[in-house]
C-alpha cells in the first residue's frame, strides 16, 4: 500500500456540487457521467495510476471510485473529495477473486484499517521475494486485518507481485544496472505514473539506491 497525498479536487466536481439549491441536492449516485470521468481521472492521476490498496495498474475499465470510509457511515459526506480514492476492479468477472475496494465493501474500523492516506502506511507491510505480503511487525493486528479485509494476500496478487519482482533478479544484470533499474522504476514516468506494486520493489530493492 503506497501513501497517497491528496491534491485539490477538480474544478468540474466543485462546480457541479455548487449547483445545489432548495429543490435539488447533489448526491454520489447522481454525478453526471462526464463529471464522474473527470473525478476518476483526477484520482487516478493523484495516485500515479495505481490502485490505492494493492497497487495494480488502474484503467478506466477496471477501476471504481472508492470511499475510504463507506457511504453507509452516517457521519460520512459521500461527496467529500478527501475521502475518495480510486480502487481497482469494477465489474467482477466470474471466477475472478474480489479484493481491494470491492471486497472491503462497508468494512469500517478506522482504528484497525491501515489507510493509504496515512504517511506511515508503507512501513506497516513487508514483502517476500515470491510476492507474498505480510505485516512488517508480526503482531500488528491492524496490518493483519487490512490484508485480510482487502484480500491483499490472495494468490492472484501474490503471483502478480512475483512477476514484477522477477526481472530485478536477473543474474545477467550488473549491480549498477540493477541500481539504475530500481531508480527508474521507483520514479514517476513521463505520464506521471508509478510502476505497479511500487512499495514491493522499494521494500526489496530500495536500499540499492539509498543515499
Amino acid at each position: 500500500m503506497k501513501h497517497n497525498v491528496k491534491r485539490e479536487e477538480p474544478e468540474e466536481f466543485i462546480t457541479w456540487k455548487l449547483l445545489s439549491n432548495d429543490d435539488w441536492q447533489p448526491a454520489f449516485g447522481n454525478i453526471p457521467g462526464e463529471v464522474k470521468n473527470v473525478l476518476r481521472s483526477a484520482l487516478m492521476a493523484e495516485q500515479g495510476g495505481i490502485c490505492c490498496y494493492c497497487e495494480r495498474r488502474l484503467s478506466a475499465e477496471d477501476s471504481h471510485i472508492e470511499h475510504l470510509r463507506p457511504q453507509s457511515d452516517p457521519m460520512v459526506d459521500p461527496l467529500d473529495f478527501g475521502n475518495l480514492l480510486c480502487s481497482c476492479q469494477n465489474q467482477i468477472r466470474r471466477g475472478t477473486p474480489r479484493h481491494c475496494g470491492t471486497l472491503k465493501d462497508d468494512w469500517n474500523e478506522p482504528e484497525m484499517m491501515v489507510s493509504p492516506l496515512d504517511p506511515n502506511c508503507e512501513s506497516r507491510f513487508a514483502y517476500d521475494g515470491d510476492g507474498v505480503i505480510r505485516p512488517a511487525i508480526a503482531d500488528d493486528r491492524g496490518a493483519l486485518m487490512t490484508i485480510e479485509k482487502l484480500g491483499l494476500a490472495i494468490s492472484r496478487l501474490n503471483d502478480l507481485r512475483a512477476r514484477v519482482i522477477e526481472p530485478f533478479l536477473d543474474e545477467d544484470l550488473s549491480p549498477e544496472e540493477v541500481r539504475l533499474f530500481v531508480a527508474g522504476y521507483l520514479a514517476r514516468d513521463e505520464s506521471g505514473r508509478y510502476g505497479e506494486f511500487w512499495t514491493t520493489i522499494r521494500h526489496l530493492f530500495g536500499g540499492l539506491i539509498a543515499t
